[in-house]
């Protein structure tokens, strides 16, 4: 349990282990791009569905893990990382621009929380309170994407 939650083991980075710990979402990402057209469902629904079924599955694995460590949202646990950092894929195609822009969006946000993310962060406990403030940095992430791709195509 500890090793999903920690990442497969990426939030064991002895710096910045949030940062490291949204790598696996970022490769999560990519395949899910290539899944969709193979399957034939379009991108957005893809991640809605990974979105659906791993936020609750995030809730208890992170929630678990912040007890039996007896800290809460311990730095290494990145499950929430993981998920947070799909949210820009709902709207925009995976390429490699996509990719790193949601990454960097992703993490200034994670890190610098602004309202209402911090906030979020400091008074919601438990498993929601660690996925929570990362599924917002996402939708900011999600924002920040939008206009970046509108403005730079790249």
């Amino acid at each position: 349990m500890l090793w999903l939650a920690f990442g497969f083991g990426s939030g064991l980075a002895p710096v910045a282990p949030g940062t490291f710990g949204t790598l696996p979402g970022v490769v999560l990402a990519a395949l899910l791009g290539l899944l969709a057209p193979a399957i034939g469902v379009p991108l957005w629904a893809v991640v809605l569905l990974a979105l659906i079924v791993l936020t609750p599955i995030g809730i208890g694995l992170c929630g678990a893990a912040s007890r039996r460590l007896g800290v809460h949202d311990h730095g290494g646990i990145v499950f929430d990382e993981i998920v947070g950092v799909l949210i820009p894929f709902l709207l925009v195609p995976v390429t490699p621009w996509t990719l790193l822009l949601a990454f960097l969006w992703f993490r200034l946000f994670d890190v610098v929380k602004p309202w209402p993310i911090r906030w979020l962060d400091r008074h919601v406990s438990g498993g929601w309170g660690i996925m929570v403030d990362d599924l917002l940095a996402g939708v900011f992430a999600l924002a920040a994407v939008g206009l970046s791709v509108h403005f730079w195509p790249g």
